[in-house]
This record gives C-alpha cells, sequence and structure tokens, in this order.
C-alpha cells in the first residue's frame, strides 16, 4: 500500500464504522436503492394522475432499468446490467426491506473485517454475476420465449448475497449475537439468509435462483483471489478515484504529500500534542487491512480518534 493509498484509507478511518458516517459505503448503497424506489414510486404516482395502467408503467418505465432476458434486449439497454441490481420495485416494500436488512447485517460486519473499500466491488461483482448466470440460465435451461421476457430480472439480491458470503469466507467463525452464551457462528445466518432467499424465488423460472448462486459464487471468489494476491476492489476503486478527480475543481485540489506529511489541520505552530506519529497510525492502518477494526486495543482506537481530530 503506497502512502497515498494510506491517507485516503485512513481518512475514512473515523467515518466508515459509523453508521451514518461520511464515506460509508453500507449507507451508500442504503441510499442509491431508496432513491431508485422513491423516484419510480414518483413516476408511478404521475401515471395514474393521468389515468395510465400499471401495466404501462411497468412497460414505458421500469423496463429501461430492469435486465432482460434476450441478449438482443440486452444490447440495446446496456446499461440495464447495472441498474438492475438497485431496483428492488415491486408491489410492495418488503423485497426492499428485506435485502437492506441483510446488507446491513452482513455489510457491517464486513466493514470491521476488511474495511470499506470493498463493500461496493464486492456488491457489483455479486450483481455481474447474477445477471451472467441469469441469461445462461435463461438460454440453456428450457423455458418459453414468452415467459423469458415475461420475467426480467431486477432487485439487490444477487449483490447483497455476494456480501454475504464475502463476509462469510473472510471470517466463518466470526459469531454474532456473543450475549447468547458464546454467539452465533456468522455461517449459520448465511444459511438462513439463503434458504429465505431461495424460497422467495421457488415460484419462479430458475434463473432467478441461479443468479443468486452466481452472486454467492462472486462474493465467495472475490475472497478466495485476496487469499492468494490479487484484490478485485483497488482497480474500481482508483477508477472512482479518478473520475472524482476529474470533476473535482484544481483549486480544491491539494498534493497528497502535503496532506501526508504537511498539513497540521488546526494545531497551532509550536503546540505540544501527544506523541502520535504517521508511522504509529501506518502501524494500526495495517492491523486493520490484516485482520480487522475490530482486532484493534482500546489505546490503538484512541490513537486514531486523536489523530483524526488533528487531521494528521
Amino acid at each position: 500500500m503506497g502512502e497515498a493509498d494510506r491517507y485516503y484509507e485512513y481518512k475514512n478511518m473515523k467515518s466508515r464504522f459509523s453508521i451514518f458516517g461520511k464515506g460509508n459505503a453500507v449507507i451508500a448503497l442504503f441510499v442509491i436503492n431508496i432513491v431508485f424506489f422513491l423516484i419510480l414510486f414518483t413516476i408511478q404516482v404521475a401515471f395514474s394522475f393521468y389515468g395510465r395502467t400499471i401495466s404501462d408503467f411497468y412497460t414505458e418505465m421500469v423496463s429501461w432499468f430492469t435486465l432482460p432476458p434476450l441478449l438482443k434486449t440486452l444490447s440495446e439497454k446496456p446499461w440495464t446490467i447495472l441498474t438492475y441490481m438497485f431496483i428492488d420495485y415491486s408491489s410492495n416494500l418488503m423485497n426492499l426491506i428485506s435485502n437492506m436488512l441483510w446488507l446491513w447485517a452482513f455489510g457491517s460486519i464486513m466493514q470491521n473485517m476488511s474495511g470499506n473499500n470493498k463493500i461496493i466491488p464486492v456488491y457489483i461483482y455479486g450483481g455481474l454475476a447474477g445477471a451472467l448466470f441469469f441469461i445462461l440460465g435463461c438460454y440453456f435451461i428450457p423455458v418459453s420465449g414468452n415467459q423469458m421476457q415475461a420475467y426480467p430480472l431486477y432487485g439487490a439480491n444477487a449483490a447483497v448475497i455476494s456480501i454475504a458470503t464475502a463476509t462469510v469466507s473472510l471470517s466463518p467463525n466470526y459469531r454474532i449475537l456473543q450475549h447468547i452464551r458464546k454467539g452465533v457462528p456468522i455461517w449459520i445466518l448465511l444459511i438462513v439468509y439463503a434458504f429465505i432467499d431461495l424460497a422467495a424465488v421457488s415460484g419462479f423460472p430458475t434463473a432467478f435462483a441461479l443468479s443468486h448462486i452466481g452472486g454467492a459464487l462472486a462474493g465467495f471468489l472475490f475472497v478466495v483471489l485476496i487469499r492468494k494476491g490479487w484484490d478485485g476492489s483497488i482497480w474500481m476503486n482508483k477508477f472512482y478515484k479518478a473520475a472524482r478527480d476529474l470533476f473535482t475543481p484544481a483549486q480544491f485540489k491539494k498534493p497528497e504529500k502535503d496532506l501526508i506529511y504537511y498539513d497540521t489541520g488546526k494545531r497551532k505552530p509550536f503546540e505540544r500534542s501527544s506523541n502520535i506519529t504517521q508511522q504509529r497510525v501506518d502501524e494500526i492502518l495495517d492491523k486493520i487491512n490484516q485482520k480487522g477494526y475490530h482486532f484493534l486495543t482500546e489505546e490503538e482506537k484512541e490513537i486514531l480518534r486523536k489523530a483524526a481530530e488533528e487531521n494528521l
């Protein structure tokens, strides 16, 4: 990890473990899913106001964001391979609420284990794998053409189960509800989630179940590849940073070396402070990368808090 990477990782350290903190990837995914839902709901109300049917709404609006099962249709709407995983829009709120609860349950644990920067990449990889398995299932599992057209793929299920599987793969023996005897192993929670998730699509074509299996497989492979030395989140985070910097006015940019070595934040010149060095902060960050935030001692957590306050 380079000095610049350490800086950006550290700048998010204080907030990423706070549920409403700035830069929290889990909350960002919450917001994107809910915003999509509210936009579609508002449009549906407008359709109803003008006397349009619910069928018109799904045909003319929702279909622009859901993943079609046929490659020909997908080639006309290629963006749906990304947008479908943020569309949890159905006749009721239950699918959205369920996915967001599971995302919070597993995503918050994964943040503590591996940091904030891997949440969204795993979500996207799971969604892409789910799309691939869905389309392959539609083509290779016997099903009528009319039935295929009637069931486009949408929802965060494949992406969320990818995060769940990655979390369990990182630490199968991690325990939740530790006040109950010795706690419950997180892999049991995954089994419960997988059973509920697959049961919910039991009445649909098999391709839907395959999309969820594809998402789970993506989360598992993500962790396997990390252990082999390849981190699939790095290029995605670098791409995001480059895109963000592209639209950041030059006057608001500051050289990273100045931020790392020379930025004194709110400290006055020659003011004495506790002995918090960049080297010590880096050592703590390395420990988080290797083991997770929950392995820090109270002293190490206090050092991070003071360093954040001093903008070290």
